[in-house]
């Protein structure tokens, strides 16, 4: 039979704790186990001392005799150097865009700039017609001026 060194749930409905033993494989997850080496209160602060508490040499001794630690275990072990951490695997290239994607986003961005353009270029020569507008208004205000005087 093959040993595992994982998680056994305890605790009540949203408040968890854990025990980490040594059980069979094929025993269910919170039944029948060899030996408790620790224990995992994942309500505590994770700087705190008590989260993880292990019986070391009793860890030592199932890992001797075989025994293989769940990758969540496995971690805990790494944490306090009885086992090398485990390399995480590089990602496959499924959570890249598609060719055909990257385009229809380019194509996106270019119409989304085009318009922008186009708008700043039609403020431009709404800017410059209201000035001539202000500037045809001023030069009859201005020859009205001079011709007051001259009577």
């Amino acid at each position: 039979m093959g040993l595992k060194i994982r998680l056994a749930r305890g605790g009540s409905k949203k408040r968890p704790y854990y025990r980490i033993v040594v059980a069979e494989e094929r025993a269910p997850r919170d039944g029948r186990f060899i030996e408790k080496v620790g224990t995992y209160n994942p309500m505590l602060a994770k700087d705190s001392e008590q989260r993880i508490q292990l019986v070391e040499e009793r860890v030592k001794y199932w890992l001797d005799q075989g025994a293989q630690a769940t990758d969540r275990v496995h971690r805990f072990l790494a944490s306090v150097n009885l086992t090398e951490k485990r390399e995480v695997p590089e990602q496959t290239s499924k959570h890249l865009q598609s060719e055909r994607t990257k385009m229809k986003v380019q194509e996106r961005e270019d119409k989304r700039k085009a318009a922008m353009e186009a708008m700043e270029a039609e403020k431009e020569e709404l800017e410059a017609e209201k000035e001539e507008l202000e500037a045809e208004k001023e030069a009859p205000a201005e020859e009205a001026k001079e011709e007051k005087p001259t009577e």
